[in-house]
């Protein structure tokens, strides 16, 4: 197999999984093709066997490829067999440049998920919780905005703690399995600030309904606030594509 070559790195195991989820997500390497044994990739690339091994593991647990006992690893169709872990490879494949049905998509599912997370939140929140969610609308107020990843960080933190008063144990989960794809985009969402205060506005609005136990209230800002977003995500990733030689 030409395409694979003898790897150098500090980490061997995520550069033998970065590699390979390249030549997956690239197509050169077919669906339901099979890889040479663990012993033959270990030579072709120049590494130990227990670096194939590992990195392959890795690579099922994405489902980008099922080992299988006396017949090998054969590549598998992604849209059917990844999962949500995946998600991250993707986008840090394609840096950003989303096909714009991924885009739309993950940009679907946070709109279900997040609005009824906001709405559970005003029915199930505890006061402590309400607290929590209110000292980081402070600490939002008082960042800086140019410190990117102080406020990305802040507004992750809002939108998990939501989904932790929502009283529903898989809500959280779910957030912080995008956690990365989440933290990518809307680091790049934050670039511009002057998107920092009209966030703060919403997350108020949104504390303000939870507060009052106003469910309807809480998922209609909170739909508002995506919607502000997905509009000028959109928009900065659109003039990204303008520098581009």
């Amino acid at each position: 197999m030409d395409i694979l070559k003898p790897l150098k790195a500090e980490s061997l195991v995520e550069v033998f999984v970065s590699r390979f989820e390249e030549l997956i997500l690239t197509g050169k390497l077919a669906i339901g093709q099979r890889l040479p044994s663990e012993r033959e990739l270990a030579l072709m690339l120049g590494v130990s066997r227990p670096v194939v091994h590992e990195g392959l593991v890795d690579l099922e647990a994405k489902g980008l490829v099922t080992m299988r006992p006396r017949v090998g690893t054969v590549v598998n169709d992604y849209r059917k067999e990844g999962s949500l872990a995946i998600l991250n490879s993707i986008i840090n494949f394609h840096k950003g440049a989303l096909d714009e049905s991924v885009l739309s998509g993950l940009l679907a599912v946070r709109e279900l998920v997040e609005s009824e997370t906001a709405r559970l939140a005003a029915v199930h929140r505890t006061q402590a919780q309400l607290e929590e969610l209110e000292e980081i609308v402070q600490k939002e107020r008082a960042a800086d905005p140019k410190d990117v990843e102080s406020v990305t960080r802040l507004d992750f933190a809002f939108h998990h703690t939501i989904a932790m008063c929502s009283g529903n144990i898989i809500y959280p989960l779910l957030i912080n399995s995008f956690k990365t794809v989440y933290m990518n985009f809307t680091g790049m969402f934050f670039s511009d600030e002057s998107m920092k205060p009209a966030i703060v506005g919403f997350h108020e609005l949104i504390v303000d309904a939870v507060a009052a136990k106003d469910p309807e209230r809480a998922a209609s800002i909170m739909r508002d606030m995506l919607a502000h977003g997905e509009l000028n995500l959109r928009r900065m990733l659109k003039q990204g594509e303008g520098r581009r030689p």
